[in-house]
């Protein structure tokens, strides 16, 4: 291995791992937000870091993750201590190593130089996901079994019970996705995603399996513990679940990997049925080559978008802000909307000088431009999904026990079988001449027909 790629694998690892733990603050703010504009009530707005940035209650994040780092670590005197200690450290370290497969980006080409933009390229490819998943059920079970507690135990049994039987129904959605596009590389089906359906619909992957992707969203709630799958740690029931006997960094551990879940789950999501990377109609080929033009293009826009912002600030300032609280907190949106007004500046320049030297830019430019296009792309598919879950979990109640092993054994894993069945159906007859397939499908659609009819009589007798 060259020094080049030492340093391309190093950024890597910092990339994939900067995105996960950028985005658990910022989701804990979104769901507090998000769960306050539901409710509709203000949320946290009220610390302010040197008595002037509130940031619309971000820094009550900061505020947060310095208390649970100040907390004392107590350890109960009933635990086994190793199990206990185990347990955390387990369970935070899978969604990082889930996330080492997922594309951020297409890989990066400069002349001979090529790197993928996933951490790990795995012949396994999604079968490495589901295998380490599979091992977040072992810190579950030590949690619960080690500490000692009735409560803790059955929270610990009731998610292990939750995360087998919602396993099969998202691994065999994922395998309807792995043979519509023929391959378990994560990286190749994205790029399968950006071939275009009749000339104008993208083939992602929910437009070709969307009874794969109701599954598999479905399963991905259950898998996290988020509302209505929460059943581990239902707070009336049995108090905080499995880490009812963790304080400090150790609870923040598990709360922290439970984030980290709901990213991890929200990418893998978005690579398998939303086009992971791909920006519709601009594949990686139209972004080098049109990076001339588009490269101003954007740094344009984003001037645009920064000038607006800046403009909202300084309006929120003279019309809101200005003289209510009497202290520092007054110049907040004034001091922001500078910002967005600088930056916005700096975007111009740039955009001047790159539309300037459109016919001399250097070799590195045009992939390190559509890296970056792709790469937000990505990030702003897996932020909405972020939303999504935030979303459902303040709008759903919670499910009982028995509603929720019904689910997974009665209703999710017969349609996910019935969708591998129709797949390998539809991919065999796409194999067939096409007279041979007329007779199957209307022999398929006669007897639907029938079983239909002989239903619907059944019933009505």
């Amino acid at each position: 291995m060259t020094a080049p790629d030492v340093i391309a694998t190093i950024l890597r690892a910092v990339l994939a791992a900067g995105i996960v733990l950028t985005l658990v603050p910022l989701t804990v703010w979104l769901e507090r937000k998000g769960a306050a504009y539901i409710q509709d009530r203000p949320g946290p707005n009220r610390a302010a870091a040197f008595g002037i940035f509130r940031l619309g209650g971000v820094t009550h994040v900061v505020a947060d993750a310095i208390k649970l780092i100040a907390k004392e670590d107590l350890m109960p005197a009933h635990v086994n201590p190793f199990y206990w200690k185990l347990a955390p450290m387990l369970v935070g370290m899978i969604p990082l190593l889930t996330f080492a497969i997922i594309p951020m980006a297409d890989d990066f080409r400069v002349g001979s130089f090529v790197t993928p933009m996933a951490l790990l390229l795995l012949d396994a490819g999604l079968l490495w996901f589901f295998a380490i998943t599979s091992l977040a059920v072992y810190g579950v079970v030590f949690a619960g079994w080690s500490s000692g507690n009735k409560y803790s135990l059955l929270g610990g049994v009731r998610s292990t019970a939750q995360l087998l039987s919602y396993e099969i129904p998202m691994a065999i959605a994922a395998i309807c996705v792995i043979l519509t596009f023929g391959t378990v590389q994560p990286n190749e089906i994205v790029r399968m995603q950006g071939e275009l359906l009749f000339g104008f619909i993208p083939q992602w992957g929910v437009v070709l399996q969307p009874l794969a992707a109701i599954v598999f969203l479905t399963c991905a709630f259950a898998e996290i513990n988020r509302v209505p799958f929460d059943l581990a740690e239902s707070e009336a029931e049995l108090v905080a679940g499995y880490h009812t006997e963790y304080s400090g960094m150790r609870f923040g551990t598990f709360f922290l990997a439970e984030y980290m879940a709901l990213i991890v789950s929200g990418a893998l999501s978005v690579t398998l049925f939303f086009g992971g990377w791909q920006v519709p109609f601009l594949p990686t080929e139209r972004l080098v080559s049109g990076a001339a033009t588009l490269l101003p293009a954007f740094l344009g826009l984003g001037a645009v978008v920064c000038g607006l912002l800046g403009w909202l600030g300084y309006r929120h300032y003279q019309t809101y802000a200005k003289g209510r609280w009497n202290d520092r907190r007054d110049f907040e949106p004034l001091i922001l909307g500078s910002l967005m007004f600088a930056l916005a500046m700096v975007q111009l320049v740039l955009a001047g000088a790159a539309w300037g030297a459109r016919d001399g830019l250097a070799a590195w430019i045009p992939p390190l431009f559509a890296t970056v296009i792709q790469l937000s792309a990505f990030v702003a598919k897996l932020c909405f999904f972020c939303w999504v879950f935030v979303w459902v979990r303040w709008s759903l109640p919670r499910f009982r026990y028995d509603q929720l092993l019904n689910l997974g054994w009665k209703a999710l894993l017969p349609i996910s079988l019935l969708n591998l069945l129709l797949t390998g159906v539809l991919l065999s007859l796409a194999s067939l001449p096409p007279s041979t397939t007329t007779w199957i499908v209307l022999g398929m659609g006669i007897l639907a027909g029938s079983l239909l009819v002989w239903t619907f009589r059944r019933q009505t007798a």
